[in-house]
C-alpha cells in the first residue's frame, strides 16, 4: 500500500491550470472586497450633505461595517477549519451581495438607520470572506510561491478600490450614489460557478474521507501523479487541542498572536482611515470633489501595483523585512501628504501610501497565513483580522473626530502615521518561527 505525503506534493507542485483557477476566484472575490471598503468612502462627501449627518456620524455609519467584519472574522475564521473553507467562502459571499443590494435600497429609502444595519451585516460577510480565501490559496501553494500567490489574489482587493473610485467619478453624476452599491451585489450571480469551481483544502477532505476528491486534486497538481485503489494519504498537522483558538497561543506562539493582532489593528486603522477619509481630506485642503476621488484613485491604483511588487520582494527578500520597510515607508508618506502641496507630488505621494498601507496589509494576511499551520490557519489569520477589525472600526471615527475638532491638516495626516510606526516595531519583535512540535502528529487516512 503506497503512502502518499500530500503536502510534499503541493510544496513541489508547479504553476499550472489548477493555481490558475483558485487565483481567478480569489481575486474576484477580493475585488469585491476592496471595492466595499472603498465604495462607502466615495460617497462620504455627499451623503454628509444629502442627509445632513454630521463628520462624527459619518465616521460611525462607516464603522458599522468594520464592526461587522470584525465579528465575521472571528466567526467564520474560526469554523471555517471545522466545516471547510469552501462553505464558508460561499456562504460569506452570499451575506455580503446579498445586503450590498438592500444597503443600495436603503440609501433610496434615506434612511441612515437601515443603510447603517445593511452595512454591519455586509461587512459580516466581508470579515469572514477574505481570510477563507487566503487561507484556500495559501493551502494549494508551495513555500517558494506562497507569498506572490497570496498578493496575486490580494492585487484583486486594491483594483475593487480602482473600480469603486472610477464607477463612483463616472456613475454617480448620473445615477446617483445608491448606484454604486447596486453593482456591489454581482457576486450572487457568480455563486453557482463558484460553487462548482472551488475546492476544499485537501485536510478537510481527507478527514471527510472523501478520498476520491483527493485524488482528483492531486493530479491537477502534478500530472505525474497516478492514484491507486489502495493509497494512505498524510499531512502533517500539530496536535488537536479542544480548541483552536487555544491552539493559537500553544508552542510558543503566544507573543507573536498578541503581536499580529497589534500590527492588525494598526494597519487597518491607516487603511480604512485614509479610504474613509480621504475624499473628505483633499476638500478640506480645497481641491473640488472630482479631484478628490481622483485621490482615491490614485490610492487604490498604487495599491495594486503595489500588492503585486511585494509579494514578490517578500518571496526573494523575506516577508519579515518587508513588511517592516514598507510600514516606515506608510508613516512616512502619510506625513508627507499633510505638508505637501505640489499636485504631482500629492498624486505620487497618495500612491506610494496607497501601496504602503493597502498592500503591506495584503502583506501582512500572507505572513499570518504561512506562520500558522495548516489545521488553525484560518483561525489564525481569522482572529487576527478581527481583533484588527477594531483598527478599522476606530479608523473611521478616529477621523471623523479629527474634523470634527477643527485641527490643522498637517496633524490630521500626522495621526495616521504614527500607526504605521507602531506596526513596524511589532512586525520586528515577532519571532520567526514558532517553535516546532517535537514529535509531529500525522493525520492519516486510507482507503481500502
Amino acid at each position: 500500500m503506497r503512502v502518499t505525503n500530500v503536502e510534499e506534493i503541493i510544496e513541489k507542485s508547479k504553476f499550472n491550470k489548477f493555481h490558475g483557477m483558485l487565483l481567478f476566484w480569489g481575486a474576484l472575490i477580493m475585488v469585491f472586497d476592496g471595492y466595499d471598503l472603498t465604495v462607502y468612502g466615495a460617497v462620504v462627501p455627499i451623503i454628509m450633505k444629502e442627509w445632513n449627518i454630521t463628520a462624527v456620524e459619518t465616521g460611525m455609519i462607516g464603522s458599522y461595517a468594520l464592526m461587522g467584519m470584525m465579528l465575521g472574522a472571528l466567526v467564520f475564521g474560526t469554523i471555517a477549519d471545522r466545516i471547510g473553507r469552501k462553505k464558508v467562502i460561499l456562504i460569506c459571499t452570499f451575506i455580503f451581495s446579498s445586503f450590498m443590494l438592500l444597503a443600495g435600497f436603503a440609501g433610496l429609502a434615506k434612511s441612515p438607520e437601515l443603510f447603517g444595519i445593511c452595512r454591519f451585516i455586509t461587512g459580516f460577510g466581508l470579515g469572514g470572506v477574505m481570510p477563507n480565501v487566503i487561507a484556500l490559496i495559501s493551502d494549494y501553494s508551495s513555500k517558494k510561491s506562497r507569498s506572490r500567490m497570496i498578493a496575486t489574489i490580494m492585487a484583486g482587493f486594491s483594483i475593487g478600490g480602482v473600480i469603486a473610485a472610477t464607477l463612483s467619478i463616472v456613475i454617480i453624476p448620473k445615477f446617483g450614489w445608491v448606484s454604486v452599491f447596486f453593482f456591489g451585489a454581482i457576486p450572487l450571480l457568480l455563486l453557482p460557478f463558484l460553487f462548482r469551481s472551488l475546492p476544499d483544502t485537501a485536510r478537510f477532505y481527507i478527514i471527510r474521507k472523501e478520498y476520491k476528491q483527493v485524488k482528483e486534486i492531486l493530479v491537477k497538481l502534478n500530472p505525474l501523479y497516478s492514484p491507486e485503489k489502495n493509497e494512505q494519504f498524510v499531512m502533517n498537522s500539530i496536535q488537536k487541542t479542544s480548541s483552536s483558538v487555544k491552539s493559537l497561543f500553544s508552542e510558543r506562539r503566544a507573543s507573536s498572536t498578541i503581536l499580529f493582532w497589534l500590527v492588525f489593528f494598526m494597519s487597518l486603522l491607516m487603511v480604512y482611515g485614509l479610504n474613509t477619509w480621504l475624499p473628505k481630506l483633499m476638500i478640506e485642503a480645497g481641491f473640488p470633489l472630482g479631484s478628490s476621488l481622483s485621490f482615491l484613485l490614485a490610492l487604490n491604483v498604487g495599491a495594486t501595483v503595489g500588492a503585486i511588487m511585494m509579494g514578490w520582494l517578500a518571496d526573494h527578500w523575506g516577508v519579515k523585512r518587508a513588511l517592516i520597510l514598507f510600514y516606515t515607508v506608510a508613516a512616512i508618506t502619510i506625513t508627507s501628504l499633510g505638508i505637501t502641496t505640489n499636485m504631482v507630488a500629492l498624486y505620487v505621494l497618495v500612491a506610494i501610501a496607497g501601496a504602503a498601507t493597502i498592500g503591506t496589509q495584503n502583506l501582512a494576511n500572507s505572513y499570518v497565513s504561512q506562520y500558522y499551520p495548516i489545521s488553525i490557519r484560518s483561525t489564525g489569520l481569522g482572529w487576527a483580522l478581527g481583533i484588527g477589525r477594531l483598527g478599522a472600526v476606530v479608523g473611521p471615527m478616529l477621523g471623523g473626530v479629527l474634523l470634527a475638532s477643527s485641527l490643522a491638516l498637517q496633524l490630521n495626516f500626522i495621526v495616521f502615521a504614527i500607526p504605521g510606526i507602531i506596526a513596524a516595531l511589532a512586525i520586528f519583535w515577532i519571532d520567526r518561527q514558532p517553535r516546532k512540535v517535537n514529535v509531529p502528529d500525522q493525520q492519516v487516512s486510507s482507503l481500502s
